[in-house]
């Protein structure tokens, strides 16, 4: 066995362990939401699917998922905009204080989530924001704009800047340079980016328990609270169904990022 392959097998080897440990107490969710037990048990006793139709049919978890969908698309969106602009500042552009823009852009992936959630409960209360909307897109857009960020700047790098010099001196102006040269390129890093955002706002719990209130739960705040109360499957059907919507978002990151990869 040569020595390539001899380090790709003891790679194998601590991975495939060390995948299972991260992924079995998730996976544990998954039988359990179809238990017919009125509690979280596992083993799970007997098949039904009646906690997934108690689901549907609750005015709560309804509402929170619809809060949860609409956050999740416009701070998308919000953070999608914004870091994909920002990523083209900072890859093409030459100003002072440069690295320090860039780190105070990434601060929000490095400080612990809690001293988040306490600064922005603080600093919205003065402008009254809290348990709102807008205060939690707002929110969720800034947790999500560094994986943007670093999505969007790592595919503009692989761009020749030729061809932009190409396009300005064809007379391309610089936005229509940039909507009709770079965007077109970059598209799959900006699409997985948004896809990053989504998947980041739909699962953020932390920073929403100091946002929200009564009438404003997003989905993981509704099963915090459920867990709190009561601990019926209900909350194990719900985590199901947030494991799976989450799974396909990173799936379609994947294959994009690797279809860049590929193109590039």
């Amino acid at each position: 066995m040569s020595t390539r392959a001899r380090r790709r097998a003891l790679q194998l080897t601590l991975a495939i362990p060390a995948a299972f440990l991260l992924v079995a107490p998730t996976l544990v969710v998954v039988p359990m939401s179809f238990t017919e037990s009125p509690i979280l048990s596992f083993p799970p006793k007997g098949f039904s699917t009646q906690w997934y139709e108690a689901v549907a049919s609750s005015d709560a978890w309804q509402m929170a998922t619809w809060h949860s969908l609409v956050i999740a698309v416009l701070s998308s969106m919000v953070a999608t905009v914004l870091g994909t602009l920002t990523a083209f500042g900072l890859a093409r552009g030459i100003f002072p204080g440069k690295s320090v823009a860039q780190a105070i852009l990434l601060s929000p992936a490095i400080v612990p989530i809690v001293l988040i959630g306490i600064g922005t409960f603080f600093a919205y209360s003065r402008v009254g924001l809290v348990g709102t909307m807008a205060g939690l897109v707002i929110a969720h857009a800034a947790l999500a704009l560094p994986l943007v960020l670093i999505t969007v700047t790592a595919t503009i790098e692989t761009i020749d800047p030729s061809i932009e010099l190409a396009a300005a001196n064809l007379g391309a102006s610089p936005v229509r340079t940039f909507l009709q040269v770079t965007l077109p390129v970059i598209r799959p890093g900006v699409i997985a980016g948004a896809l990053l955002a989504f998947v980041t706002s739909w699962d953020e719990l932390v920073v929403s328990l100091f946002l929200t209130q009564p009438l404003l739960h997003t989905l993981p705040v509704e099963m915090w609270s459920s867990v709190r109360e009561q601990l019926d499957p209900g909350v194990a059907a719900v985590s199901t169904l947030l494991v799976a919507l989450s799974t396909v978002g990173l799936v379609m990151t994947f294959f994009l990022r690797l279809r860049q990869q590929r193109s590039a």
